[in-house]
């Protein structure tokens, strides 16, 4: 299935492979996709599957809504302890401009995959 979103006025081609639509069918939840991109020393773009409804999310489906989340580490560096450095949002004076093209949606061995890009 394919669908069109619109987030910061910038459109976006979602599409969610037959076993996600099945996966997302079987919910009482609404799943959110927020394509993360983040900026530190490096940048990396990451779909982050979560069931927190807060903040600003675009419903697709009844089961599904998506956002977008620009992040950058607090500090730079390599010497973080634990999983990984401290996040804080990162401000976007045009989002519109860092907004990706599309997002792909997937359900294998019981994990949801996604992957966004430009």
């Amino acid at each position: 299935m394919k669908t069109e979103i619109k987030i910061s006025g910038k459109k976006i081609v979602v599409s969610l492979s037959d076993t996600a639509i099945r996966a997302l069918s079987k919910r009482e939840t609404t799943l959110v996709a927020e394509m993360e991109l983040y900026f530190s020393c490096l940048i990396r773009k990451q779909v982050r599957f979560k069931e927190d409804l807060a903040g600003d999310y675009v419903k697709v489906t009844e089961q599904l809504a998506v956002r977008f989340r620009p992040v950058m580490t607090e500090t730079c560096g390599v010497d973080f302890k634990g999983d990984a450095p401290p996040l804080t949002d990162f401000p976007i004076k045009k989002p519109e401009s860092f907004v990706p093209h599309w997002l792909r949606i997937d359900y294998k061995n019981h994990e949801w995959k996604g992957e966004f890009g430009f």
